[in-house]
């Protein structure tokens, strides 16, 4: 059976609505609406998201990392302006203060009321608030940046937060961490999308393709054993300016979503999440449907 064929009967089997929808928008014929109709369920009245759609953590408050799942939908099925209640939510909860710490000049990356819910490990939230590192901020302020009126506040504020953000990568050693790499490209994309310049873009661009290299070295290795970045985590498009930092490792998960499929039509899900609670392996069947989605938007694109 075909690779997309038989992840078609996994989708239809065990996806989540949300999952299930972006798998008909990309490979079915779906509308885009339907998508969104089915992302405005996890979004609260303040604007925000919760509910899991960020699978490891079940808190049902908004919080900006749950947030940050939404807003990776929106860009992923290229959001119109049907999406403009959900867009002018996030905005109005961004803009609310909610969740930001001041000190850091940051979005908190773990909220204290992820503790009254099943979560992952590390979406626990100590006293710190969680490990900043502008994850998600990065990318919550290029979203930003693309969608709100320049003359706000929220605006202004997120102006500020990316030549930060930028400032603060540039000082850094280069490390390899691909989720604050793909917070910070999607900053320089909605950047480059929206016109602005609150950093040097070739300056940032420079750093990405070192991290994206970083990230990427060894990983094949590891895939569907450990957890290892993959290519989709960082690029889902030809265009990608990080394309060639990562040519050799982007045919390698080709073969991989070729080869590596398990009976059922999904993929591993090689980590764990450190909690004990019965109704948490769910969150394995949640991320196979994310998984899906993810490599076969990948390998049409990169794959033939």
């Amino acid at each position: 059976m075909e690779p997309f064929e038989s992840a078609a009967r996994f989708m239809r089997r065990c996806a989540r609505p949300i999952d299930l929808a972006r798998w008909q928008f990309h490979f079915e014929g779906g509308e885009r609406d339907a998508v969104l109709r089915a992302l405005s369920a996890y979004q609260n009245a303040d604007g925000g998201f919760g509910h899991a759609l960020e699978a490891d953590s079940f808190n049902p408050n908004s919080c900006p990392i749950q947030t940050w799942a939404a807003t990776e939908i929106l860009r992923e099925i290229g959001a119109d302006g049907a999406a403009r209640p959900i867009v002018q939510g996030i905005l109005r909860y961004l803009d609310s203060g909610a969740d930001f710490d001041e000190g850091r000049r940051q979005w908190r990356n773990a909220v204290p009321s992820n503790n009254d819910f099943p979560c992952a490990a590390w979406w626990k939230c100590g006293e710190d608030g969680g490990d900043f590192r502008y994850n998600p901020t990065a990318a919550l302020a290029g979203f930003a940046l693309r969608f709100a009126a320049p003359e706000s506040r929220l605006y202004a504020l997120c102006f500020s937060l990316a030549g930060e953000a930028a400032d603060w990568l540039g000082r850094q050693p280069a490390f390899a961490e691909q989720h604050i790499a793909a917070c910070f490209i999607r900053l320089y994309e909605d950047c480059a999308a929206a016109g602005v310049a609150p950093f040097d873009a070739d300056a940032l661009l420079a750093r990405l393709r070192e991290m994206a290299r970083l990230c990427l070295e060894g990983a094949p290795e590891k895939w569907g054993r450990e957890y290892a970045a993959f290519p989709s985590d960082l690029i889902s498009s030809p265009d990608s300016p990080l394309r060639p930092a990562l040519s050799g490792v982007i045919a390698a998960q080709c073969d991989y979503i070729r080869g590596g499929q398990l009976p059922d039509g999904s993929y591993p899900v090689p980590w764990t999440w450190y909690n004990d609670d019965p109704d948490f392996p769910v969150a394995e069947l949640w991320w196979k449907g994310d998984m899906l989605v993810k490599f076969m938007h990948f390998l049409r694109a990169f794959g033939g």
